[in-house]
């Protein structure tokens, strides 16, 4: 390893974002607590694998793979709703923003949560990874274990596949931008 992370330090600094990367994923609080610790467990178990990644992609990487082996256990794929907004928020007036503004975000964010969860798995985490996370492409290259052409093919694609759910429900695939 380049950078030792102490096991500590590691969960720290990543404990809430695995967190919240898993219950988007699974829809569940408690499963996500559950996953999230399972993924600290195998970090543990597995850090003599771990090579010259960053630390952060390794870690989600590992919680993709929880995250996965527990849904083939649950065998619910269909189930799991994922992903909140990836809207971008602007300037308001007020900090708590207009009331307005604030339900129609609020119903965007149920509108997109709900298109996500008709997207595959691999979409579903390329699309968070990217927007939510905010991760390069060569965190998501570690992250997911794709070639930099496959990370721009599929969130390509992804992007794509939910601008079609999106015209197939009738609004305007440019909110979602």
């Amino acid at each position: 390893m380049n950078k030792r992370y102490a096991l500590d330090e590691l969960y720290r600094r990543y404990v809430k974002s695995l967190y919240f990367y898993l219950y988007k994923l699974c829809g569940s609080a408690s499963l996500a607590e559950d996953l999230t610790q399972e993924t600290f467990v195998r970090a543990t178990i597995h850090i003599h694998t771990y090579r010259d990644e960053e630390a952060r992609a390794w870690l989600f990487k590992v919680a993709r793979n929880v995250y996965l082996d527990e849904w083939r256990k649950q065998q619910r794929f269909k189930k799991i709703p994922i992903l909140s907004s990836f809207i971008k928020k602007e300037n308001s007036i007020s900090p708590y923003g207009l009331p307005e503004e604030s339900l129609l975000e609020k119903e965007l964010a149920q509108q997109i949560e709900d298109l996500l969860q008709y997207l595959p798995e691999n979409y579903r985490s390329i699309i968070y990874l990217r927007e939510y996370e905010q991760f390069s492409y060569a965190e998501i290259m570690d992250a997911l274990q794709m070639t930099e052409d496959q990370v721009k093919i599929t969130l390509h694609r992804a992007r794509k596949r939910l601008g079609q759910l999106a015209v197939q429900k009738g609004w305007d695939y440019d909110r979602v931008e």
